[in-house]
């Protein structure tokens, strides 16, 4: 009789820069596939596949949770809290150093949770037994229906065991995804909502809810990815919003959404960014011009 094929969404939520990434990259490795939104349900990004023959976990990573200072960010915990709804299994990262107690309002919807949950304390090796055996009581105390794994990302200690103990977890179910690799027109997909997430991160007010973004070029050698992109926006004004002065703006976006992309095709990337207002972008091709645009049909 054939084995039971198992496949679910495993979400990773938690503060920022307590290793989300480094732990990302390490569960899906060298197995990863690219995949965009699922499409018509409510699922939120999908960033890696791991696939075996008798399983398939789709790991969503999500912005770190933080208390709104302002509208935007707001959108941003509004995407933390969605990865709380749609998951199967939920890996909750935190580390050595952070206050347990930070974001309660965030941890005491984690705690009514009915999935399995996954406490991960990251960057054990910054710490020493004790201190480490304080923090799970605490945690404990906390969550106390979550599984906590002492583990650090970066050094590979602990992630072998997690794979198998969400392997364990996971619900019996046919592959979401195909297993094959992915086209390019998803890694395309995947290189716009990061620069828009980037967009909605770095300015203020009306502006990244004008703003399209289209991949134009995605050119793979083996040691890097050539990445050329169009942000769009519908007025003059927004253009110069988003270009900042003497380019600033733009050059710190650009940087920290390319410093994403390389997170995630685990390869240098360059990456050109342009700025077009489409209503009447014909009539601005000096203006374009000046910011090293080419249009390509």
């Amino acid at each position: 009789m054939d084995k039971q094929h198992k496949a679910g969404f495993v979400n990773i939520v938690g503060n920022p820069n307590v290793g989300k990434s480094t732990l990302m990259n390490q569960l899906v490795g060298e197995r990863i596939s690219i995949a965009t939104f699922k499409a018509q349900t409510t699922r939120h990004r999908i960033m890696g596949i791991v696939n075996t023959e008798d399983m398939q976990i789709v790991f969503s990573d999500t912005p770190g949770v933080l208390k709104p200072n302002y509208k935007l960010q707001e959108s941003m915990l509004a995407f933390s809290e969605s990865a709380l709804t749609d998951a199967d299994i939920l890996l909750y990262v935190t580390d050595v150093v952070e206050n347990p107690q930070k974001n309660m309002d965030f941890l005491e919807k984690v705690a009514k949770m009915t999935i399995p949950v996954i406490l991960l304390i990251n960057k054990i090796d910054e710490s020493n037994q004790q201190k480490l055996g304080e923090l799970v009581e605490q945690w404990h105390q906390l969550l106390p229906n979550a599984e906590i794994l002492p583990i650090s990302a970066k050094n590979k200690f602990g992630t072998e065991m997690l794979l198998k103990r969400i392997k364990e977890l996971l619900p019996e179910s046919p592959a979401y995804f195909d297993k094959d690799q992915l086209t390019d027109k998803p890694a395309r997909f995947f290189v716009t909502e990061i620069i828009r997430e980037k967009i909605l991160l770095y300015y203020d007010k009306e502006v990244p809810y004008s703003v399209e973004v289209r991949c134009d070029s995605f050119k793979e050698t083996e040691k890097q990815i050539n990445i050329s992109a169009t942000i769009y926006v519908e007025r003059d004004s927004q253009k110069g919003i988003i270009i900042g002065h003497q380019g600033t703006a733009i050059k710190k976006m650009s940087t920290e959404a390319r410093k994403t992309l390389e997170k995630f095709f685990d390869k240098k990337i360059f990456l050109e960014t342009f700025v077009k207002v489409d209503k009447d972008w014909r009539s601005n091709d000096k203006e374009l011009n000046s910011f090293g645009y080419k249009w390509e049909n």
